[in-house]
């Protein structure tokens, strides 16, 4: 399968952006556009600003005669765009509306991962009924994990200590996330170790990318509100890359089944969000997208040209893809240690500012190290905040120690009012408490 010549990423955040720079690497792409894109990308795509409609992105695919079309955020996914897009003839990574449900509805992805054998702590979802949910947190004792069913930008989930503090959750969901909170889902609180897996798949062959962890509170220690992702680190001492593709066929496999079944194809990105216990893995989450920052830090430490791959992928062709890759047991391999830093706007999670301008400091840049900008924008000649998470920075290295010396280094070249960072990225190894939930 040889790389698709253009191609097109669909998104505007730092996974887009790691994305458009890997597929840029690739000495078989000739361009990669990215709609609707940010600023920060214009050194390794060209940016078509664009609303994301279906048939704004249709439209542009076929202008830009494009061989691919590679859908980044889970909302589009979720509204239905791979349907249009392959309905219109262009070979799009994604899955469609039917299996991007598994992120859509947290109540779904507990229906499936049950039909299919995969372990998930105990729960259950209720419909408009606040005091149903309320009874059966009482039912399940302290601590709880109380979710929106739907998509509410990584930020629908929240850890609670006490039954009191379930309660408050609950009966805050509905008028916090709104149509995303009309089913909510109780579920009882996993101890462990997180760690996100990622497969690329066709709906038969899978190929796991390596594991890594991200940190979703807000502050150092693992405290404050849970955010859509504050940092990431790749690889996992406690979760090697061949075990991660392991468990790959023990998590995703069992899941893709299900769906065939049911008469759904998928094929994508499938991430797995995981608890490792003391009595082995538990699901926390599927995402029907590459993880956000996870991207960030998963592709720099992968060698292996990613186009051909997730072209074989949107054909249905990912098993010879793989072979003519040379990869051949079920896993692209990473190399080295990367270390993602988030840099978050003022007032994140809750009420990100804007419009707070961005200084870049041009001195020659940190070896190693990476930028990856998303919530950003020009305005009057100069950038300026324009979402919750303004940039990653990404240090690689021989070692996690390495790594991250190389992306705190790198950190104060970038500037704004009211800069949010967390210190311990890559450094904390701690044991975790609640469920997973990654977003903007």
């Amino acid at each position: 399968m040889t790389s698709p010549q253009r191609v097109l990423v669909m998104g505007s955040g730092g996974r887009e952006h790691a994305l458009a720079w890997a597929l840029s690497r690739d000495a078989g792409v000739e361009r990669v556009f990215v709609a609707p894109g940010n600023p920060g990308m214009k050194d390794v795509a060209t940016i078509r600003p664009a609303a994301a409609s279906d048939d704004r992105m249709a439209s542009i695919a076929n202008e830009l005669e494009v061989d691919l079309v590679v859908v980044g955020p889970e909302g589009p996914l979720v509204a239905g765009v791979a349907d249009h897009l392959a309905r219109g003839g262009v070979a799009v990574f994604g899955p469609g509306r039917d299996a991007a449900r598994l992120e859509g509805s947290k109540a779904f992805c507990r229906d499936v991962a049950a039909s299919a054998g995969v372990p998930m702590a105990d729960g259950a979802a209720f419909e408009d009924d606040d005091e149903g949910a309320i009874d059966f947190s009482r039912r399940l004792g302290a601590p709880v994990v109380i979710k929106a069913d739907g998509l509410a930008a990584g930020k629908g989930v929240t850890v609670c200590a006490t039954l009191a503090e379930a309660e408050a959750a609950i009966r805050a969901c509905r008028p916090r996330f709104g149509l995303a909170a009309r089913r909510i889902v109780v579920e009882r609180a996993l101890i462990g170790r997180e760690a996100s897996v990622i497969a690329i798949t066709d709906g038969a062959s899978l190929l796991a990318l390596p594991a890594a962890r991200d940190h979703k509170r807000l502050s150092d220690d693992d405290s404050g509100p849970n955010t859509g992702g504050m940092g990431v680190y790749s690889p996992l001492a406690d979760l090697s890359d061949v075990d991660a593709a392991a468990l790959t066929e023990r998590i995703h496999r069992p899941i893709l089944g299900e769906l065939a079944r049911r008469g759904i194809r998928y094929s994508g990105a499938l991430y797995a969000g995981l608890m490792l216990t003391a009595d082995g893995p538990y699901l926390l989450e599927c995402n029907v997208r590459f993880g956000d920052p996870e991207t960030q830090v998963l592709l720099p430490r992968i060698l292996t040209p990613l186009a051909p791959l997730l072209l074989g992928a949107a054909h249905g062709r990912l098993g010879r893809a793989a072979a003519e890759s040379g990869l051949v047991d079920g896993r692209i391999p990473g190399y080295g240690a990367a270390v993602g830093v988030v840099l978050a706007a003022a007032g994140y999670p809750d009420e990100p500012r804007l419009g707070d301008p961005v200084g870049v400091d041009d001195r020659p840049a940190v070896d190693g190290a990476l930028t990856f900008w998303s919530g950003v924008r020009r305005s009057q000649g100069m950038l300026v905040t324009n979402g919750g998470r303004v940039a990653t920075i990404v240090g690689r290295g021989v070692s996690l120690d390495a790594a991250a010396a190389a992306a705190y280094g790198a950190t104060d070249a970038i500037t704004f009012p009211g800069r949010q960072m967390r210190r311990d990225i890559g450094r904390v190894r701690s044991l975790s408490v609640g469920a997973a939930s990654g977003g903007p």
